[in-house]
């Protein structure tokens, strides 16, 4: 992330959907990161039934909470992000613990 300017430092739309797309580019970079340590905990889990560990889901979306407020971001918003964040990470795992197993 490098061509964009901060958005303290943007002065048109255009640079701030620059900024945007930059970032949404590093996103995705990081999210398949993400979803590859999913491909890793499926390959790892014994049992499907430990591919949704709500326990762990909790400890995500409290560690998400606390550090969005830190931030000085809302800790429910991004909470909500992470919920769906989570539950698709738990569906892609689960589809891969079946296809490793069949």
């Amino acid at each position: 992330m490098t061509s964009a300017k901060l958005p303290e430092q943007c002065e048109t739309m255009t640079e701030v959907r620059i900024g945007v797309d930059e970032v949404d580019r590093a996103l995705v970079a990081l999210l398949v990161r993400r979803f590859g340590y999913m491909d890793a905990a499926a390959r790892i889990k014994n049992d499907r039934g430990t591919v949704r560990d709500e326990a762990r889901k909790a400890e995500v979306l409290d560690n998400v909470a606390r550090a969005a407020a830190a931030a000085g971001l809302e800790p429910e918003r991004l909470r909500a992000v992470w919920n769906e964040l989570v539950e698709q990470s738990i569906a892609y795992e689960a589809v891969k613990w079946d296809r490793l197993r069949a």
